[in-house]
C-alpha cells in the first residue's frame, strides 16, 4: 500500500481521482521529505559532534539549549547569514546547480524506500535499480562542484570523488544483485516482504530471514562499499583536509555550503535506508511499529559511520582505488557466482 492509499483510507476517502491522488502525493512527499530533513538536522550539527566527542573523551556542544540541541538552530542562522562568496573564474551554472543536485539525488532515493506499513511514496517494479540510479547522480554533482570552483584542490576532490564512486558503486550493485537472485524482483516492497519469513527457530526464538543472516558475507561487502559511496572513513579521501583543504566543497560558503553539508548527510541516511531495505528487513521488527524500526536502523548505520570516522585512519587514494578494483570487485563477483549456484541448486 502506497502512502497516498494510506492517507486516503485515513481520511475516509473512497476511490481517488487524479486531483485527490496528486494532492495526497504532495502531502506524502512533504511528510517523507520532512522526516529525512529532521533526521539530517539532528545528525549534522548536533549528533555528529556529540558522538565524536564521546569517542574522543570530550564534552562537545552543551551550552545552547538543553543538551546543546539548540545548536541546530544557532548553526543554521549562523551559516545562512554568512556572505555567499563566488570565486573568480567560477563556472556559475555548474557552481550553482551542484549543491541542489547533490541534495535532490539523495531525497529522490527515499521515494521508493518502504519506511513502514503503508509509508512508501512509490513502488515501481524497478525500485532497487531506481535507488542506485538516483544515488549515483551525486557523483555528477561532486564533479560539477570541483570543476566549477576554479580551484585545484576542489578539482582534485571532485576527481577523487568520481574515481571512488565508480570503483565502489560496481561492487555495491553487484552485491545487491545477489539479493535479487534470492527474491527474483527489483521491487523494494517485495524484497522487504521476502525477508518476513522465519529463517530458523532456536530455543523458541524465531530468527527472520533477513539477508544479513542468510548471506552475511554479502552483508559485510555491502557495508564496506556503502561506506565508500557515502564518503565516510576510511574512505573520505575526496574531502581529505590534510591534503586538499576540503576537496570539492572548498570554495562553497553560506547557503551553498549548508546544501553541500546537508546533501552529504542525507546520502548517509539513504545509504542506511538501502542497507535496511536490502539486508535488514526494511521496517520489520518486533513490538515497535515498522516506522520506528526503520528509523532505528538508519540511525544505527549513521552511528556506525561515526564510529568509523573516529576509529579508522584514512587510506591513501591509491590504496582506496586498489581496495575497490582489486578487492571488493572480485569478492562481489565471487559472492554473486556462489549465490547463483546456491539458488540454482535449492530452487
Amino acid at each position: 500500500m502506497s502512502i497516498t492509499d494510506t492517507l486516503g483510507s485515513t481520511l475516509g476517502l473512497g476511490s481517488l481521482g487524479p486531483l485527490e491522488d496528486f494532492l495526497l502525493s504532495l502531502v506524502g512527499a512533504a511528510f517523507v521529505g520532512t522526516f529525512v530533513l529532521l533526521n539530517t538536522a539532528v545528525a549534522g550539527p548536533w549528533a555528529k559532534r556529540k558522538i565524536t566527542a564521546a569517542f574522543t573523551d570530550r564534552i562537545a556542544v552543551n551550552r545552547v539549549g538543553p543538551f546543546g540541541l539548540l545548536i541546530i538552530i544557532a548553526d543554521a542562522v549562523r551559516m545562512l547569514s554568512k556572505e555567499l562568496i563566488i570565486p573568480d573564474g567560477a563556472d556559475r551554472p555548474a557552481f550553482d546547480l551542484a549543491p541542489l543536485l547533490l541534495v535532490a539525488s539523495a531525497l529522490l532515493g527515499f521515494a521508493v524506500v518502504p519506511m513502514g506499513n503503508g509509508i512508501q511514496l512509490a513502488d515501481p517494479e524497478v525500485g532497487l535499480a531506481f535507488l542506485f540510479a538516483v544515488a549515483s547522480i551525486a557523483s555528477v554533482a561532486l564533479v560539477m562542484a570541483g570543476y566549477a570552483s576554479n580551484n585545484k584542490y576542489s578539482m582534485l576532490g571532485g576527481l577523487r570523488a568520481v574515481a571512488q564512486n565508480v570503483a565502489y558503486e560496481i561492487p555495491l550493485v553487484i552485491t545487491a544483485m545477489s539479493v535479487v537472485l534470492f527474491t527474483g524482483t527489483l521491487q523494494t516492497s517485495q524484497i522487504v516482504g521476502a525477508q518476513a519469513e522465519t529463517l530458523i527457530t532456536i530455543a523458541g526464538v524465531s530468527i527472520p530471514s533477513w539477508y544479513a543472516f542468510v548471506n552475511p558475507f554479502a552483508f559485510v561487502l555491502f557495508i564496506v562499499a556503502n561506506m565508500a559511496e557515502v564518503g565516510r572513513n576510511p574512505f573520505d579521501v575526496p574531502e581529505a583536509p590534510t591534503e586538499i583543504v576540503a576537496g570539492y566543497q572548498t570554495e562553497y560558503s553560506s547557503v551553498y555550503f549548508v546544501l553541500m553539508y546537508l546533501g552529504e548527510f542525507i546520502h548517509i541516511f539513504l545509504g542506511g535506508a538501502i542497507l535496511a531495505t536490502v539486508f535488514l528487513g526494511g521496517p520489520a521488527g518486533p513490538v515497535l511499529p515498522g516506522f520506528v524500526w526503520f528509523t532505528i536502523k538508519i540511525w544505527a548505520f549513521f552511528l556506525f559511520t561515526q564510529w568509523a570516522r573516529s576509529a579508522l585512519p584514512r587510506v591513501r587514494i591509491d590504496q582506496l582505488i586498489e581496495i575497490g578494483w582489486k578487492g571488493l570487485l572480485e569478492l562481489s563477483f565471487v559472492n554473486l557466482l556462489l549465490t547463483a549456484i546456491i539458488v540454482g541448486v535449492i530452487v
